[in-house]
């Protein structure tokens, strides 16, 4: 058990979603916004920072929707689905372009290959945390 899963098993209100994946979902962010905020810092330090500007951009972008969207979800007070989708969906958005521009670079820098793993299993766990929102 995490301890993202016991605090929301701890809350004195219901969670609004199945909290195991609530849980998963939200640990899986924080993950994705870590390896982008490490991604981008790594490409700043690559010799010819000019080929991967656009990495570092939407790396960064990432990083603050995902951080975004994890804490939003960590709220089980008065929880907001259409907030909750939104930010899912965003989240599927930016973990998508931000895989897509790593997988680019991931023959090069295995720092982006990294990231653009982790960026798929959030992309991932997004659209299956959208599924758990709308039923």
């Amino acid at each position: 058990m995490t301890t993202t899963h016991e605090l929301l098993t701890t809350h004195p209100r219901e969670a609004a979603f199945d909290t195991s994946r609530l849980a998963s979902t939200i640990d899986t962010l924080f993950g994705c916004a870590q390896s982008c905020t490490s991604c981008a810092d790594a490409c700043l330090g690559e010799e010819d920072v000019s080929t991967v500007v656009r990495c570092i951009r939407l790396c960064t972008d990432c990083a603050d929707v995902c951080l975004t969207t994890g804490r939003v979800l960590s709220r089980q007070t008065e929880t907001d689905p259409a907030i909750a989708r939104t930010l899912l969906e965003a989240c599927v958005t930016a973990c998508g372009a931000c895989a897509e521009e790593c997988e680019r670079h991931a023959a090069h820098h295995d720092h982006c290959r990294v990231c653009g793993e982790e960026c798929r299993r959030c992309e991932r766990a997004c659209m299956e945390a959208l599924e758990a929102v709308a039923s």
